[in-house]
Order: structure tokens, then sequence, then C-alpha cells
């Protein structure tokens, strides 16, 4: 059980579009990663681990990386196209999403998880996260352009599984992906605590189902920054693409 629970909490999740692979958790209480792990397959296990973070009195925001919200059967959501129309120079434009492709189980996990969300500890799919807000709030969020936003990156990371790409070019991109995140010490918001999984895990050598965890936290890690982000300067520093009825996607804007 977390600790300080009166502080608000920010949750992020990478969530998988299918419950065949694993999905990424973190949380950051007080400035702090105070949990993180990947590797999980089913909802339930998510929802608990957002039970045990939850903020009792000062709002919690759960950001989420996968489609919260997808009207259309075929094609791409116009989130996704707007967000790309920026995007695709860095490489970061959004992947398509639609409902005969993410329906292939059955259901739209996006859409599962912000229905259980609300039923079962009472949030809200919002596209604006008001400054310090006390409400809990659910948002769709892409760490891809994130990463190249607050820091600055000329193209996103290639860390991903990729054709011709080698686990050895890979391992360095997660190297660089860890030293990035290590810097928010220093950022506003900062983010502290991340030593013991971005600096003692030996990431090189690391293969299969364990790499694919270490992927997910470190996403869930950066969803869960971005969730403090957005409550630390509201939606002055945040760019919105698309509607809360045809679906959104939210990603920081840095400082000047």
């Amino acid at each position: 059980m977390a600790k300080k629970r009166g502080k608000p909490s920010f949750i992020g999740i990478d969530l998988a579009w299918s419950d065949k692979n694993p999905s990424g958790v973190a949380a950051i209480r007080d400035g702090r990663l105070v949990a993180s792990a990947g590797g999980l397959s089913k909802m339930s296990e998510i929802l608990d681990f957002v039970g045990d973070h939850l903020s009792r009195r000062n709002g919690s925001i759960v950001a989420v990386d996968a489609p919260l919200r997808v009207p259309n059967e075929t094609g791409i959501r116009a989130c996704d196209r707007a967000l790309s129309a920026d995007w695709l120079r860095y490489q970061a434009g959004a992947y398509p999403a639609n409902r005969k492709l993410l329906e292939r189980d059955g259901v739209v996990r996006g859409e599962a998880l912000t229905a259980a969300l609300s039923e079962r500890f009472k949030f809200y799919e919002s596209d604006v996260i008001p400054r310090r807000t006390k409400a809990r709030l659910v948002c769709e969020v892409y760490p891809h352009p994130a990463l190249v936003s607050l820091f600055g990156l000329d193209r996103t990371l290639k860390y991903k599984r990729g054709r011709g790409r080698s686990f050895e070019e890979r391992w360095s991109e997660f190297d660089r992906y860890r030293k990035l995140l290590r810097k928010l010490r220093k950022a506003d918001p900062r983010l502290r605590g991340t030593r013991r999984l971005l600096k003692s895990t030996q990431v090189y050598g690391l293969r299969g189902a364990a790499l694919q965890a270490y992927e997910d936290a470190l996403d869930a890690i950066t969803c869960a920054y971005i969730a403090a982000y957005l409550w630390r300067h509201g939606p002055r520093r945040v760019t919105r693409y698309g509607t809360l009825e045809e679906g959104h996607i939210l990603v920081p804007q840095a400082p000047k």
C-alpha cells in the first residue's frame, strides 16, 4: 500500500491494445516515483495498482498511452491525424486507431479501462487537466511526442523493436531513455526516486519478456510524469489534439 495517500497521485499506464500483450504501470507522488512495473496482462492487475495509489483527498490523474475513445469503425481518428501532422517530422506520428483493429479481442481496451476506472474509483475522462485539480481524471497521452517536446529531441528514441534494429541498438537507446528520465530530478515538476530502476538495472543483455517489461515500465513512468506535468502547469502548457467526444491526445509543451 502506498504511503502519503493524502498527496495528489499521478499514475501512468502503458496499456497494450490486446490482452495477449503485457502492459506497464507507474505511480508518482510528492515528486517521487513510488512504484513501477511491467508485464501486467490482466485488467484486474492494472485496476488494483490504480487503487493502491489513489489520493484520498487531493486528486489523482491517470495518463494512458492507448486510445480511450474510438468512434471510427475504420481509418484513423481525427486526433491521430492532427498529431501526426505536427510530429511526423520527428518520427513521432500516431498509430492509426479504429474499432476494426482494436476490437479483435472483442473490446477496445482503453474504453474498457476508462469505464472500469469510472465505475470502481469515480474517475472522469477529460481532455483538459485543470492546474492543481482535486478531481480524479483520466486522459490519453503519447510518450513519443512528449519525450521529443520535453527534452528537445530531433527525433524519437529508437528503443522499440523494429525491422533491422539490433538488440545492441535498442539497448543503447534504452540507455539514452533512462538518462533523460534521470534528468527530471531537476525539472519542473521534478521526479526523484528513479535511481534503482533507471541506474541500477543492467539493461544491456536484457531480451524477450524481461526487455519488454522494462520498456513498458519506462513508458509508464513517462505517462505518469506527463500526468504530473499537466497537473502542475495546467492547460497553458499542453497541446490538445481532438476532442473528448471524438478522441483526444494531450502532449506537454516544454517551456520556451
